[in-house]
């Protein structure tokens, strides 16, 4: 007998929460197979078993475990089953009682959940879940299955299912009206750390934003003509992204005091920008970093973001994706965002808010003309960025994707040849 351990995932975390048990208590497991999810402050994590045998789980889904917690047990003695699946009896899960306990019938639309029996020769429907209770309940008083809205597991009937569908004749499901009842769950250990750095951010920073807008229109002129030929070259979507990093790794090599921070009584500097990307994910918000990116072409910082973001999807980012940015991008437009304040991603000093493309007018050569126009905003630390620094780097971004031909080394070509 083995004993598996919660792993060291980080210098400063302590505990970590039991998400999930990916494998039942009791079940035969292989060497290296995932047997359950783990959380901590700072990403999830899965734990892998480190013998084959038969697992003996010791905490339940939603603990929270100090690290070096015995989180299960393996017998390695345990007899592999034939067909490598869980005996009936050690499933780990407990009897539930009758009204609880889902119960699949096979009886025709308007008839299911009839015991055994009663449904004579009738066409049947398949895989129709309900409990015993509310089975005779729709059998005795013929209720109407489309009036009913399932509120069990996996969309099965309970019997308080069917009693509302019978008190209340004819409402539509799923428009109920609203009750009294409270739920109260546990914070997640990311949602805790989320809470605290945002109440950090704003109680130890001189955090103010100032606001610009951005003209869209030669960027989307730029991706229309080139995205089908970008994507069979390099294999990857030409999105917005690329561009907004590019230009403000040009501004924050030119506006220093934007890419450093304060650490105690000394200021930070950086050489190189590592853009944290902020990413909404299942759990809360994240913020993966793109090492490096003022070394990256555009299709390098798009198969980045990609991957970046494909990972924070399916909970799978790792603590060392998530330290070390430098400056932050985060983009409130997906969601129909049309102008806020994104606060700083401490110890970083400054974070770019991107938000929702529209047309609106402006005048051109004297013209009132319509242009999708997008606000940007940049939120910072006035302790280390004054406000000319602040306003020049946003201007400077703008110019940058107002005129992409300038992304290529940061520079009017004209500018550059006529060395002015």
């Amino acid at each position: 007998m083995i004993d598996i351990k919660v792993p060291t995932v980080g210098e400063s975390i302590s505990e970590v929460t039991l998400l999930k048990w990916v494998k039942n208590d009791g079940e035969y497991v292989e060497r290296d197979e995932v047997i359950a999810e783990l959380e901590s402050e700072k990403a999830t994590f899965e734990v892998n078993a480190e013998q084959a045998g038969a697992l003996k789980t010791s905490a339940k889904e939603g603990d929270t475990l100090k690290i070096g917690d015995v989180l299960a047990s393996i017998d390695e003695s345990a007899a592999k089953p034939a067909n490598g699946t869980p005996k009936p009896e050690a499933t780990g899960q407990k009897q539930e009682d009758q009204d609880n306990k889902p119960q699949t019938t096979d009886l025709p639309a308007g008839q299911a959940g009839l015991p055994t029996g009663q449904a004579g020769n009738k066409p049947q429907t398949a895989d129709l879940k309900a409990s015993p209770v509310a089975n005779a309940i729709i059998a005795d008083k013929k209720v109407d299955l489309k009036t009913v809205t399932p509120s069990g597991y996996h969309g099965k009937i309970l019997k308080d299912d069917v009693l509302a569908a019978l008190t209340s004749p004819g409402r539509t499901p799923g428009r109920e009206p609203f009750t009294r009842n409270e739920k109260r769950e546990k914070m997640s250990n990311l949602r805790k750390t989320v809470s605290r750095r945002l109440v950090e951010a704003k109680n130890t920073t001189a955090m103010l934003t100032t606001f610009n807008e951005v003209n869209m229109q030669p960027i989307m002129e730029l991706r229309t003509k080139y995205k089908d030929k970008f994507k069979e070259v390099h294999g990857t979507n030409l999105g917005f992204m690329s561009f907004f990093t590019k230009a403000c790794c040009y501004a924050l090599q030119e506006w220093k005091a934007v890419n450093a921070y304060i650490d105690g009584d000394e200021i930070i500097y950086h050489d190189f920008c590592d853009i944290s990307i902020a990413v909404s994910a299942p759990k809360g918000l994240v913020v993966p970093v793109i090492r490096n990116a003022e070394s990256l072409s555009m299709a390098e910082i798009e198969k980045k973001v990609v991957e970046l973001a494909t990972k924070a999807k399916d909970s799978k980012l790792t603590i060392e994706e998530m330290q070390g940015g430098t400056f932050t991008i985060t983009n409130g437009g997906v969601f129909g965002s049309m102008m806020s304040t994104p606060i700083i991603n401490i110890p970083q000093s400054a974070i770019l808010g991107m938000h929702k493309i529209e047309e609106r007018p402006i005048v051109e050569k004297g013209q009132i003309v319509a242009k999708p126009m997008m606000y940007v905003a940049l939120s910072y630390d006035h302790r280390i960025i004054d406000g000319r620094e602040s306003v020049s780097f946003l201007v400077r971004v703008k110019e940058l994707l107002e005129n992409p031909e300038l992304l290529l080394f940061g520079k009017d070509p004209v500018k550059t040849l006529l060395e002015i």
